[in-house]
């Protein structure tokens, strides 16, 4: 046994030399293990704690482990993990409530002593860690352990370990961060728009790793699908969070972000956070988001703003200010072919409110915008047969629905993915055309062309 022993101690120590010959050459081997008789009872403590661990038995791992961490905080990487582990389940065993709580100080302060010689550690280490990464395991060990638990410390450790590295932020305190926060707004009503700015914050985040794992995975990556079902989970858990806080009601958010949007009214970065939150979580039709959405578009005015200032207005019937918006839409926007879908959406707002000539108007100025646009043309032949009476008499206006007519085969000559409709309203509107002894008491005859009248002031062709 003693032969075993010592042929493991020797391994150790060449391995750890090799290790740190080739990863750390400004560290001495002394300073990690210690001298003499030292440097041989910190490897034996090693071993010992090390074949504990491996077969669970960790409250003899305990004083081993101990030994050499307190000792000697640079002899091995792994004693950090190892140490944690242990603590851990030391602290789930543990029924005395002042033990438990020294078992979990300590446990904490293993990582600050992890930070600490973070620099030295890493010096031979292969995977380097990060103090953000170590932060967030001493966070999730508060979390999980500390009994009771201080609600906004938690939150203050969790965001500003995010806040640390962003990009590389893992899994775990993104949900950490929104089951305190998640916690925290279900007893105070003022902490609702910080879990908001929390779930921005995370779903962001799990958004982008879960859409980098799909893109690996359908190039074939190993085990990226697995990482695209563990982040589509996260993400699924991080919007039950926000759920689950009572915050994500389109009636809170108005009621949080109401005033703050009228005190931040010329800040930008803040409206552009309340219209996409609240446009996220289904709530663009509150009055909140509807005026951060003209603040935003005033302070930096864009065709897409107006129109979605517009689609707003819209969806609530105050097509007045729909098509105010609409029109800036129009003038904003430098592509011809944006710009005659925008004229040609007000045009079927204008025909909603029964402006016909108005709505014309826009109609035609999207097809000069675009040649090749047929919906404007439908759009006027409708408008057409919704208001044929411009005559007193019955025969001249039936002669409307000629003109409706032309404006449908123009349709579907210009623009073919149009023609199933045109073909059916030519179809529906050929029944209300005047019959030949209609014509035949006001002399007119087929093949004759005549006046359409009104606010349609057409010429059409009688067939």
């Amino acid at each position: 046994m003693k032969k075993k022993t010592t042929t493991l101690l020797v391994a150790l120590l060449v391995g750890a030399t090799s290790a740190f010959a080739q990863s750390a050459p400004r560290i001495g081997l002394a300073d990690r293990y210690g001298h003499g008789e030292d440097s041989v009872k910190c490897l034996q403590n090693i071993s010992l704690y090390s074949e504990h661990v491996k077969t669970k038995n960790y409250a003899e791992a305990y004083q081993p482990w101990k030994e050499v961490f307190y000792k000697h905080p640079v002899a091995r990487f792994s004693m950090y993990s190892d140490g944690a582990i242990i603590l851990r389940e030391l602290i789930k065993a543990e029924k005395d409530a002042a033990k438990r709580t020294e078992l979990v100080n300590e446990l904490l302060g293993i990582h600050d002593q992890h930070i600490k010689y973070l620099e030295s550690v890493n010096a031979f280490r292969k995977n380097k860690l990060t103090e953000a990464k170590i932060l967030a395991d001493k966070a999730h060990d508060y979390f999980t352990y500390t009994k009771p638990l201080d609600a906004m410390k938690a939150h203050k450790m969790a965001l500003e370990v995010i806040n640390m590295d962003t990009e590389n932020a893992g899994h775990q305190i993104m949900l950490d961060l929104m089951r305190i926060s998640s916690s925290i707004a279900k007893q105070k009503e003022s902490f609702k728009e910080q879990v908001i700015s929390d779930y921005l914050l995370t779903s962001d985040l799990a958004a982008k790793n879960l859409a980098e794992a799909q893109k690996n995975a359908a190039a074939g990556v190993a085990n990226a699908d697995k990482l695209a079902n563990m982040w589509e989970q996260v993400k699924g858990n991080i919007d039950a969070y926000l759920v689950n806080s009572g915050a994500a009601d389109c009636e809170n958010l108005q009621a949080i972000y109401a005033p703050q949007v009228e005190a931040n009214k010329e800040n930008l970065d803040y409206l552009r956070q309340v219209i996409t939150v609240m446009t996220k979580l289904g709530c663009k039709e509150q009055e909140a988001c509807m005026t951060a959405a003209e603040y935003a578009h005033n302070i930096e005015p864009t065709a897409g703003s107006a129109a979605g200032c517009a689609s707003r207005y819209l969806k609530r019937g105050e097509n007045d200010k729909a098509v105010e918006f609409m029109e800036q839409a129009i003038e904003l926007e430098t592509d011809e072919i944006k710009k005659a879908e925008y004229a040609y959406t007000t045009a079927q707002i204008l025909y909603t409110m029964k402006q016909f000539s108005k709505a014309k108007g826009y109609a035609n100025k999207a097809i000069s915008l675009n040649g090749n646009y047929g919906a404007p043309y439908i759009l006027i032949a409708q408008m057409y047969a919704a208001s044929p009476k411009w005559s007193d008499e019955p025969a001249m206006n039936k002669c409307t629905y000629f003109a409706a007519i032309d404006k449908l085969v123009r349709a579907k000559n210009v623009d073919p993915s149009v023609a199933e409709e045109a073909n059916r309203l030519i179809g529906t509107y050929s029944a209300y055309t005047p019959k030949k002894e209609d014509l035949f008491f006001i002399g007119l005859k087929e093949g004759q062309s005549v006046p359409i009248g009104g606010w349609i002031n057409e010429t059409t062709t009688i067939r």
